[in-house]
């Protein structure tokens, strides 16, 4: 059965979350690369719905800021005092301009395992059933706590009791209301006109629908989650860490499926933003972390963090930090690396141990061994650059750019003080700091002479141990200094 998108999808995230215990709003926390409620808003747009709305409230502002960024910016609608999930929804319709024609889809802004799958399950059950209200259910192994689902003998839903009000048989029942609900657009409307405040809250609860409509003869029904986990909400730090391990075992397993090799899924972590290709390889140790992706044969870690970086076919990268960072083809980088922003490195190209890059571009096979720092530079084809160079690329108020050309063999200890070129083919000598441009094929040398003066440390350390090993080498030598 072809299922029609939802008319609107409303996503509830006006609460403050005092439990969680920080300046940061709730929906805003952040797992596996999106807040809570960007996992919701994501979940939400796999329907198609004709219109999404978030009903914001305590730091409006933040959370709207945050949905308006990036390229497609969420409607929000604001619930100015927060009585309650009856009056969020209904400030999300009048958002709408009030009556939705269609089904309305309400979901919590803090259930961020909660997936696009199940939210068609739920369209689908809906329509299917020809329900006023259709409410998306799960059996847990423990429902302490949580509202119980009690059906008649036709499968219909003809409660929902919380828990401190279940009786002995309702506390025995495991199938949970998980908050999220798929409603016939316009009795929703109508119903929540009708929903009473004369609670211990004195607030406006979204269940009273159900009620409502039942009363009026409409059908409520229920669509169980294939996953009881999918609907777990998030009220703490300790959730927020569980739903991060859940989520974060979820994007592995698919990675593996896709043909990914993870050697510890315990110690790797990956954003839900992570791309990749098969047969690439995750060692132990390993963070993938925003646009990140791993190409064919690209292999990575261990104990390696790659942020918005590209990771090209069967290049290796070894105990690094990289942070939007471009990794080429056959091209190697680590151990002990850090590739930040800007970074470009050619096929078959090396960034060794210890070394740094910032703003560089590295043509291929061009090779930086070990313990050097490249920033703002631009570095030809089949270079080698020494032990321990330093671009020195700011002069105290802007950065300089130094380019340095194809075939070069540049010496340890090189400082280019940028801005610099160097020309093509170049050698230039140990210990040089380069401050002019160098012609092509030329070899360049900018160190002051060395000069030895003998008799130095018995005149000025007499008695020292230097002195006394020095005066004892001379003799065995039998010579004179």
């Amino acid at each position: 059965m072809s299922v029609p998108s939802p008319a609107a999808v409303v996503v509830l995230a006006a609460g403050e979350g005092t439990r969680m215990k920080s300046k940061t709003p709730k929906v805003l926390h952040e797992l596996s690369g999106r807040s809570l409620v960007g996992h919701v808003v994501a979940a939400a747009r796999e329907l198609a719905p004709r219109h999404l709305v978030v009903v914001v409230g305590h730091a409006s502002e933040q959370v709207t800021a945050h949905l308006s960024a990036g390229d497609t910016p969420v409607r929000t609608a604001y619930q100015a005092e927060q009585n309650g999930t009856g009056h969020a929804v209904r400030m999300g319709l009048e958002e709408l301009d009030g009556t939705v024609d269609g089904t309305v889809i309400v979901v919590c802004g803090d259930t961020p395992l909660l997936s696009g799958e199940t939210l068609s399950a739920l369209a689908a059950t809906h329509a299917a059933d020809a329900n006023a209200v259709t409410v998306l259910t799960a059996e847990v192994p423990d429902s302490t706590g949580y509202g119980r689902i009690v059906r008649d003998a036709g499968g219909a839903v003809t409660e929902i009791v919380e828990h401190k009000d279940a009786t002995v048989a309702q506390r025995a029942i495991r199938e949970i209301n998980s908050g999220v609900f798929a409603f016939d657009g316009r009795l929703l409307s109508d119903a929540l006109g009708k929903v009473r405040t004369d609670n211990s809250q004195g607030e406006e609860y979204l269940t009273d629908v159900l009620s409502i409509l039942r009363e009026a003869g409409h059908r409520v029904g229920a669509s169980v989650a294939a996953d009881h986990r999918e609907i777990l909400g998030i009220n703490n730090r300790l959730q927020l860490a569980e739903a991060r391990r859940l989520l974060n075992e979820r994007l592995l397993e698919r990675a593996m499926l896709a043909g990914v090799t993870v050697v510890d899924p315990a110690s790797t972590q990956i954003d839900v933003t992570v791309t990749y290709e098969r047969d690439a390889v995750v060692h132990p140790g390993t963070q993938l972390l925003g646009s990140t992706h791993l190409a064919e044969d690209a292999e990575v870690g261990p104990n390696t963090r790659l942020t918005d970086t590209v990771v090209h076919a069967g290049a290796r990268v070894d105990n690094t930090v990289a942070d939007g960072a471009e990794v080429g083809p056959g091209a190697s980088v680590g151990p002990f690396a850090y590739l930040r922003p800007g970074t470009r490195l050619g096929a078959k190209a090396k960034a060794g141990t210890y070394v740094e890059m910032k703003n560089a571009t590295i043509g291929e096979g061009t090779k930086v061994p070990h313990l050097s720092y490249v920033g703002d530079a631009t570095i030809g084809d089949h270079t080698n650059i020494g032990a321990a160079s330093v671009f020195v690329n700011y002069d105290g108020v802007a950065k300089h750019h130094t380019t340095i050309g194809s075939h070069c063999r540049t010496g340890s200890d090189n400082m280019f003080v940028a801005p610099v070129t160097v020309g093509d083919g170049v050698y230039t000598a140990a210990g040089s700091v380069i401050t002019k441009d160098v012609p092509a094929g030329s070899l360049a040398v900018a160190r002051g002479q060395q000069r030895n003066i003998e008799g130095w440390v018995a005149r000025k350390r007499p008695g020292s141990a230097a002195a006394q090993a020095a005066a004892a080498a001379i003799e065995e030598a039998g010579g004179e200094s």
